[in-house]
């Protein structure tokens, strides 16, 4: 029986998931509720306040993804911004991560196609 593999392309706002199995691949949709209109909404309200809402929302954002993680032996996590990176600091506090293999790379915008092919290349050489 081959690992278990995904891929995660995401940013601070939003994930896409895709296990590598067989073709196709499916994407499953994880969205952070720190959307770009809340942050504005909070900045009005003052920064303290938005810092500590941003912080509580990438915190529940980073519970999801590593719920889904948790179940796989190899993880890819891919974008544009540094989201990936803070989830990687993020699952490295919890010991439930440990023996999953989780590998970091910067990767702009791509569309779900793209996606899929970043993913199918990374792990058909490792």
């Amino acid at each position: 029986m081959t690992a278990a593999r995904v891929g995660i392309w995401m940013d601070h706002s939003i994930a896409n998931v895709m296990e590598f199995t067989s073709d196709p691949i499916q994407t499953k949709t994880i969205k952070s509720n720190f959307t770009h209109e809340a942050k504005e909404a909070s900045i009005r309200k003052g920064e303290d306040r938005m810092h500590n809402k941003e912080q509580r929302e990438m915190a529940l954002y980073f519970d999801k993804l590593g719920e889904v993680i948790k179940k796989y032996e190899q993880v890819i996590l891919f974008g544009p911004t540094d989201a990936k990176v803070e989830l990687f600091n993020y699952l490295k506090e919890d010991h439930h991560f440990d023996n999953i293999k989780i590998t970091i790379t910067h990767a702009d915008k791509m569309t779900e196609n793209q996606q899929h092919a970043f993913v199918r290349a990374h792990f058909s050489t490792h």
